[in-house]
Formats: C-alpha cells, sequence, structure tokens
C-alpha cells in the first residue's frame, strides 16, 4: 500500500532516492536544491536509508564521489542546480564517457549575473552534450518516480548512462502537495539492486577512463551514441512495469494532451504544462481545437514520438524557458530539426518566457495560442521568435 505524504518536490526527490535504495549520497548545498540532500541526511541518519553520506566540499567533488562510488558498482546519487552545476562540468562528461549510471536531480535555477536564484532551465540544458540523459517532471509525484525509473533506466545494460531528473526551482522543489510514496516492497520488485557488468576489484584489476588515441577515441563516443538510441525504448518498457506495479504512467517520453484532432499545439517543459493544460481544456470549451505535447525527455530528443504525435498539426508552438543567445530557445531548434523532412510539416513559432523565475500565466499561454491559431488559417507565421513577457529593452 502507497503512503500519502504532504511533501514538496525536494522531499519526494529524496523518497525516491530512498526508495531505490542509493547506497552513496554525495552532498553539497546550493539553493534551491539543498533541501534534498538535508532530507536525505536525515533519513540516512534515522537508518531509515543504509547508504554512505559524504559531505564534499565542492560540487566538482560531489560529481567525483559520485563516479569513484559507480566504479566499485554502488548506487550513487547527488543533487545540483545552477552555478553549482557549472562548476561540476569537467565530471559530467567524465561521468558519462566512463558509462557509470549515476542519477543527479537538477533544482533549475537561472544562470547568473545577474545573480538570481529562482527557476529557469538554462543550467541544465547548458549541459546537453555532455552524455547524461535529462528528464523534467511537472509534478512532486512525477519526481519521485521519475527518480525510481531513472535509476532503471540508465542501469539498464544496454544504456548504462548517467541521469539528470531536473524540476523547476521554487514552483515545485519547495511547493507541497500530496504525494503517494508506494511501498519498498513494491519499489524493490521493480528496481533490483545494481550489479554492473565491471567494477573496480582488487582481485580483478581493470583500467577505467582511460586515454585514448584518434584511432578508438572515436569509437567510444559511438557507443556512447548507440546507447542513447535505445533509451526511448527503454524508457517506455520501464514505465509500463512501474505502470504495473505502481498504477501511475506519464505518457514515456512525452505526453500528447488532447491532441486526437488539434489543429495546433504548444510543446512545454517542466510545471508550465500546468498551466498550457488548463488554457487547453479553456480553449476546447469555446470550441478551438488546441492541444497539448509535454515533453519529458530532453537527452535523448523523442524525435519519432514528436513527428508522430505533430503529423496532422496546422501548426505548433514551443515554450522556451531558456535562451540560445542570438539565436532562439534550444527545445525550439530541436523541434524544428526533429520535423524537418515530414511531408507537410506544421508551421511553428518559438516563445521565450520565464527567464529568470518570472510568472508565466494563463493570458500569456492564450497569447501563444492566438499567434498559433493565427498562423494556422493565414498559413504564415508572422514570427518564428517572440518574448513572452518582456518589460523593455534589458542592459
Amino acid at each position: 500500500m502507497a503512503e500519502f505524504k504532504f511533501i514538496n518536490g525536494n522531499e519526494a526527490v529524496a523518497y525516491g532516492v530512498k526508495l531505490a535504495r542509493a547506497g552513496v549520497v554525495a552532498a553539497y548545498p546550493i539553493t534551491p536544491q539543498t533541501k534534498i540532500v538535508e532530507k536525505l541526511s536525515e533519513l540516512i541518519a534515522d537508518r531509515e536509508l543504509e547508504a554512505e553520506f559524504v559531505k564534499v566540499e565542492s560540487e566538482h567533488s560531489a560529481m567525483a564521489a559520485c563516479l569513484g562510488a559507480a566504479s566499485v558498482g554502488a548506487r550513487a546519487f547527488t543533487a545540483s542546480s545552477s552555478q553549482g552545476l557549472a562548476y561540476m562540468f569537467e565530471m559530467l562528461s567524465y561521468t558519462a564517457g566512463s558509462r557509470f549510471p549515476v542519477v543527479m536531480a537538477i533544482v533549475n535555477r537561472a544562470m547568473a549575473p545577474p545573480w538570481n536564484i529562482w527557476c529557469d532551465h538554462q543550467d541544465s540544458i547548458s549541459c546537453r552534450d555532455t552524455g547524461w540523459i535529462q528528464y523534467y517532471v511537472e509534478s512532486a509525484q512525477e519526481a519521485l518516480d521519475t527518480v525510481v525509473q531513472a535509476f532503471r533506466v540508465s542501469e539498464h545494460p544496454e544504456v548504462m548512462t548517467p541521469a539528470m531528473v531536473c524540476l523547476d526551482a521554487f514552483v515545485l522543489s519547495h511547493t507541497e502537495e500530496p504525494v503517494a510514496i508506494p511501498s519498498q516492497d513494491a519499489v524493490d520488485a521493480f528496481l533490483p539492486p545494481y550489479n554492473p557488468p565491471y567494477r573496480m576489484d582488487v582481485e580483478n584489476p581493470m583500467t577505467f577512463s582511460a586515454g585514448a588515441f584518434p584511432d578508438s577515441y572515436m569509437e567510444f563516443k559511438y557507443g556512447q551514441h548507440l546507447a542513447f538510441q535505445v533509451v526511448p525504448r527503454v524508457m517506455r518498457e520501464v514505465e509500463d512495469d512501474w505502470e504495473r506495479k505502481v498504477g501511475r504512467s506519464y505518457g514515456g517520453p512525452l505526453e500528447a494532451y488532447r491532441c486526437e484532432d488539434a489543429e495546433v499545439a504548444l510543446v512545454t517543459v517542466g510545471t508550465a504544462t500546468g498551466t498550457a493544460r488548463l488554457v487547453v481544456d479553456s480553449l476546447r470549451e469555446s470550441g478551438r481545437k488546441a492541444g497539448l505535447i509535454k515533453l519529458r525527455l530532453f537527452r535523448p530528443f523523442p524525435v519519432e514520438e514528436l513527428r508522430e504525435t505533430a503529423r496532422s498539426l496546422k501548426a505548433i508552438g514551443v515554450l522556451d524557458r531558456n535562451l540560445s543567445f542570438g539565436f532562439e530557445g534550444a527545445v525550439f531548434s530541436e523541434v524544428k530539426a526533429a520535423l524537418y523532412g515530414l511531408p507537410a510539416r506544421p508551421l511553428a513559432a518559438g516563445f521565450v518566457a520565464g527567464l529568470g523565475g518570472r510568472d508565466i500565466n494563463v493570458e500569456q499561454v492564450e497569447q501563444m495560442y492566438d499567434r498559433l491559431e493565427s498562423a494556422s488559417r493565414t498559413g504564415l507565421m508572422e514570427r518564428e521568435v517572440e518574448f513572452i513577457g518582456l518589460k523593455g529593452v534589458a542592459v
């Protein structure tokens, strides 16, 4: 039987780590993720989680500790955010290239300067090519469930790749909601103990993370590429098993909401999805054929799933809470690339909003749908990229 608790997103992540029976937790504080490792320290101190809690001197060291733990066969976890994630950057590629299935929670926070502790996705999006799987979640419940599932996907023998579970700062990390916490028996039946095919062993010495000359380096990277290609399939299989054992599913790499007969749809990431879902319901009540595509998996990008969902749309918009300076939002770039080559691909527009924690409200989302519907009628997208809620010229 599941136990219900009224907790925030950070605590939900901690309970997910506990249920996954992580063996090592590396901890360095940074707002707004600190509560994750604080809660885990309590669970470990109370012997509710049998794990080593490693207090390190920096985020770089936190990932180094996780890498070391994974290399000897321990299930490892850490959490970070913003400048801390940037400080960790070197070790991200090291962990991914070594094929260690570490799971890390990222509480998405804007990058400084100017100094800001509120939400946007610039921190994790900046790490998209480091070789980490990236999940984005909408609710505390989804955060808990995704952490557990992420361990199983990452530890799959065809994958063996680390993963980030990303949740929006404050809107999700510090906001409380009812969360169903599965029984330990249910999770144990779902997630077996971590048993890597290779590990450091004094009785059977082997080399990890060796140097590679030009005659072999490319093949290592190709191996990572092949692992990423199977992630969407493995993710669907894992989620199907989670639904059988726990009773919840989130649609796989992306969730299509009211898209069956939709003419326009908006792609969202994270907590803005909830606002967009309300707008879609309201538009549907007035007879407007609007849909919503919630992107859960950003790396690898779910190309085939998006193509299938968007095939019959007249216009598609992308709500980005990040910015590739001088160009457009990163998710918008990915969506356009994924749809390229469709016989009748929809008109596309990118909307940049919510940077630095600015609210994304119903009126702004309605404005996005108005733009998409206008384009679907005229066959012309007036502006491909638009900043929503901008107050004036930045200095």
